[in-house]
């Protein structure tokens, strides 16, 4: 039996692309992701900097998946919408 990949990977989950835009203006801009991700997002993983810690593919929703494969490691993606908001992505190990 062969073994899933494990990934790692933080995000930032708003409610509007607006403000999913303004996140990403401010990330580009240096502001560190972990505050924004305490600041602004609306997921219980906010409290550790946006940590989603280890998972395998099929935990999450296929957007979000999609998303973190077209990443390369430390790569931050555009807003991703999902039926949760939109996310976006920082992608950290394989």
């Amino acid at each position: 039996m062969r073994s899933k990949k494990l990934y790692r990977a933080r995000h930032i989950l708003v409610e509007y692309k607006e403000d999913a835009l303004y996140v990403l203006r401010q990330l580009k801009d240096g502001v560190d992701f972990a505050k924004l991700a305490k600041d602004y997002s609306e997921c219980s993983s906010s409290e550790d900097g946006g940590n989603l810690g280890k998972f395998s593919s099929g935990m999450m929703v296929a957007e979000f998946e999609r998303g973190l494969y077209q990443l390369k490691i430390g790569e931050i993606s555009e807003p991703i919408r999902t039926k949760f908001g939109y996310h976006i992505i920082e992608r950290q190990e394989v």
